[in-house]
């Protein structure tokens, strides 16, 4: 038992009216004796609870970033122009609207613009497809890899995605909390905010409840990271909805470029497609990657045409839209895809016996 994580115990779950906010560097503390085992499993879990039950600040969260930073493994920031985008998609996936993930992910590196991806394996509560079994449905195999392969990725391809289990298994036992405690804990909510990145990157967080996107600037900006975007998307995730408006906030130095977007203004805008199913799901992605008629297509243009747009790649959405379609038309995804496959090829050993 670690004494010192009972002190935090108590400051986070005194109650209502005696509870305390801990320091960032307590929380970091904190992520810390978890992380390392120092806590017990009794500890562990009753801190998680508590925190969840209080509800966490952007000062804690920002605390246990830290400590992320210190635990995970980054990559290195290509040598380009542009730095890489970080989507924050949450770890327990999607279940009930149908991703994009891997096919947003190959479109903006296609365009010319650097992404990056993280995150785990079925994770409590939702247990929804992760992003790591959707590249997987496409070709794609991201687990087991090291650093210095992903670095090879995102400097020549323009995109790196990170598993969590293969990087950082310390982290990934803390997963299994969740499905015991059957809560989210705010853990989760930190993970939204990791930037695996050493250099300049553009943090673009997804959210769902109002309060989340005011920890996240707060947490960031802690972090000294002053520019980023938040996008009230999708389960949580940075895509952007169709049968309603999409909120984006452009952060800069502390002040916030709100865009309301709605879709039906370029006659895109529709019911959300369902999650249809893994085979399914693969079959439609595969027809994008072939330039063939799929029913992820008109979400792609969407998404592509919007963010192409937000990120200076397109001088508007109608700019973004046509650049969106020409990169389907000439299978621009699918050699972004294969190109990316090589990469992952494993090297053949060449030494004679």
């Amino acid at each position: 038992m670690s004494e010192r994580f009972r002190e935090l115990i108590r400051k986070v779950g005194s109650g209502r009216h005696t509870s305390q906010v801990l320091t960032r560097a307590e929380a970091a503390e904190a992520l810390q004796l978890m992380l390392s085992a120092t806590a017990t499993p009794a500890q562990i879990g009753a801190f998680l609870i508590a925190h969840r039950i209080r509800r966490p600040t952007g000062t804690e969260l920002a605390g246990f970033l830290d400590t992320y930073a210190h635990w995970l493994p980054s990559v290195l920031a290509p040598s380009t122009t542009r730095p890489p985008v970080v989507l924050g998609h949450p770890y327990d996936g999607r279940d009930r609207t149908a991703p994009l993930g891997p096919l947003l992910a190959l479109l903006l590196a296609a365009a010319g613009q650097p992404v990056v991806l993280h995150g785990s394996d079925r994770v409590a509560t939702k247990y929804g497809v992760p992003l790591i079994e959707l590249w997987e449905a496409i070709g794609v195999n991201w687990r087991s890899r090291s650093i210095p392969e992903l670095n090879r990725c995102l400097e020549q391809a323009g995109l790196a995605q990170l598993h969590q289990p293969s990087l950082c298994p310390a982290a990934e036992v803390l997963n299994g909390y969740r499905s015991e405690l059957g809560k989210r804990p705010p853990l989760a909510t930190a993970e939204l905010m990791i930037v695996p990145v050493q250099g300049a990157a553009l943090p673009i967080c997804g959210f769902v409840h109002p309060p989340t996107e005011l920890m996240i600037q707060e947490a960031l900006e802690l972090r000294g990271i002053t520019r980023f975007f938040t996008i009230k998307g999708l389960e949580g995730s940075p895509e952007l909805p169709r049968d309603r408006a999409a909120i984006v906030g452009r952060w800069q130095a502390g002040d916030c470029d709100r865009q309301i977007l709605h879709a039906r203004d370029w006659d895109l805008g529709d019911s959300e497609l369902p999650w249809m199913g893994e085979a399914a799901w693969t079959e439609a992605a595969q027809a994008i990657l072939m330039g063939q008629p799929s029913v992820l297509e008109p979400l792609l243009r969407w998404n592509g045409a919007v963010y192409l747009w937000l990120l200076g790649l397109a001088e508007s959405v109608p700019a973004g839209l046509a650049q969106v379609d020409q990169l389907l038309r000439t299978g621009a995804l699918q050699q972004q895809r294969d190109r990316l496959q090589q990469l992952l090829e494993p090297v053949p050993d060449l030494t004679l016996s």
